[in-house]
């Protein structure tokens, strides 16, 4: 099961031009023709589906995202098109109702997924023969100084009853690793690779609060997630940077 995360995504929305850089980048490795069906794996608010329902006139997008957040405003983001669905859905448990796709995009989210074996094999069977996977998240080393700096304010007092044992939600991998799954998956021609890619957010204490430190404010009260936010942005030396490290992933889906 991926995990679900009570995402803020108005705010996601509103802040997220860096991830839709880094999103549009992974749209610009699919070669479409424009008449595709294409599953936007994690579309989040919508941004870079947009582009994509840009990149397919004549075809058909399935927007999926774990987050009812994200769904909504991803819905008033793109209004009604004939050829978009938005769905509600766990990647682990997707039913395309028997479609199979001619691409997949992700961004952002396979880290979220525990079980990448599984989540890929349930892909793989989602895809046509030939079918491209193009899909970037977060790899190992993957925000890691923000995480020591988080992990240093869970420590003390009043927040470290919170983290007693806690280890985190994310699946930070190495680029060999991911690609080994790919092939066990029924993938070909399996390309993968970690980029660094930091960023310097505006408000850096929205940009944690909404994207790099969600999983933690959840176990808090919310009288302590204000300023637990605001004691990690305060142990970061300035700019404040988020010390993005990304997996791209590119394949093919092979013959089954």
């Amino acid at each position: 099961m991926a995990i679900t995360r009570d995402w803020d995504g108005g705010s996601y929305d509103r802040i997220s031009a860096p991830m839709l850089a880094m999103g549009l980048d992974v749209l610009d490795r699919l070669h479409l023709r424009g008449d595709e069906v294409v599953l936007d794996a994690g579309c989040g608010s919508g941004r870079v589906t947009e582009a994509l329902l840009a990149r397919v006139p004549q075809g058909r997008v399935i927007a999926v995202d774990g987050s009812a957040s994200m769904i909504a405003a991803a819905r008033e983001r793109l209004g009604a098109h004939a050829n978009l669905e938005l769905v509600h859905a766990d990647l682990m448990h997707l039913d395309l109702g028997g479609v199979r796709c001619d691409a997949v995009l992700s961004t952002a989210t396979f880290h979220w997924v525990p079980d990448h074996p599984g989540m890929l094999r349930h892909l793989r069977g989602a895809m046509r023969d030939g079918a491209q996977l193009a899909a970037q998240c977060g790899g190992f080393g993957n925000i890691d100084a923000v995480h020591h700096a988080a992990d240093v304010v869970a420590q003390r007092d009043p927040y470290a009853a919170s983290f007693a044992g806690w280890v985190g939600p994310w699946n930070f991998r190495r680029a060999d690793d991911m690609a080994h799954d790919l092939r066990a998956a029924g993938f070909d021609d399996v390309r993968c690779r970690l980029v660094p890619r930091p960023v310097v957010p505006d408000d850096p204490v929205e940009w944690f609060r909404t994207i790099v430190l969600g999983s933690h404010i959840e176990r808090l009260p919310h009288d302590l997630r204000d300023p637990f936010v605001q004691a990690v942005v305060d142990l970061m030396p300035e700019p404040v940077t988020v010390d993005y490290v990304r997996l791209d992933i590119d394949a093919v889906a092979g013959p089954i």
